[in-house]
């Protein structure tokens, strides 16, 4: 079953750190968010395969958008 990751907060994407088909471990970052002039690293909360960045630098997210969708392993 795949996991989403989810924005916490109403934020710019800054900058996409991860793409598609990379292996990520619990707290590697995905993103890097802004908002009110702080940088939040947005990790991934599980060891797999990124399927899916739902972002792009320059997006504006809300609270409970998807930023990316991870296959664990």
């Amino acid at each position: 079953m795949s996991h989403v990751v989810m924005a916490e907060m109403v934020a710019s994407v800054w900058k996409v750190v991860a793409s598609a088909g990379d292996i990520v471990e619990p707290n590697d970052t995905l993103v890097i968010l802004e908002s009110m002039k702080m940088e939040i690293p947005v990790p991934a909360e599980v060891a797999g395969v990124i399927t899916e960045m739902t972002v792009n630098e320059g997006d504006v997210v809300n609270e409970g958008d998807s930023i990316a969708v991870i296959e664990p392993s």
